[in-house]
């Protein structure tokens, strides 16, 4: 088991169990606070995100003045250089001190460089599930009477409840 409090049956949950691996790969980039990356879109809006990702931020020799590194499209540098000062207004504000003093924007090919192929296209927030179907729940449930546990036949129903709406749905695209 690791550090840290365990949430059932002795084991953690799995995002305090990448906390740290998370916090050091961001850092090794010069990311001291990892919402930069995982909240991007909020910091800078849809519009910004859409057309941009952060890569680095690097820090002069005193640790005064850091610069934000941002990737983009040659389509799209010119607009982000007019948007950086709001940029680094936004960033610095998740900070809640002027750690960020410069933005460079730097551009590559619509398809990324070595860095794997950075996609600049937003994927689309995932729609809240509709909820079953009432005799499809039955169904599911009548499947896993015979299951002597009483958690695992409630898991195992809705597993079943959840791959008969699936299959109802049809493929996905």
């Amino acid at each position: 088991m690791t550090k840290g409090r365990a949430t059932r049956n002795g084991f953690s949950r799995t995002g305090k169990l990448l906390a740290g691996q998370l916090r050091a790969v961001s850092q090794s980039r010069g990311f001291e606070k990892s919402k930069i990356l995982t909240h991007w879109e909020d910091i800078v809006g849809p519009d910004t995100a859409a057309m941009c990702r952060p890569t680095e931020i690097s820090y002069g020799r005193g640790g005064l003045g850091a610069t934000l590194v941002l990737l983009t499209t040659g389509a799209n540098a010119p607009v982000l250089q007019m948007e950086k000062e709001k940029i680094r207004e936004r960033v610095n504000a998740v900070y809640g001190y002027p750690a960020i003093s410069k933005v460079r924007v730097t551009q590559t090919a619509s398809h990324g460089f070595s860095e794997g192929k950075i996609d600049f296209a937003l994927k689309p927030k995932a729609q809240p599930a509709a909820e079953p179907q009432p005799e499809t729940i039955r169904s599911a449930q009548r499947a896993t009477a015979d299951v002597g546990n009483d958690d695992l036949r409630a898991a195992l129903a809705r597993l079943g409840t959840n791959i008969i709406e699936k299959e109802k749905k049809g493929p996905q695209k």
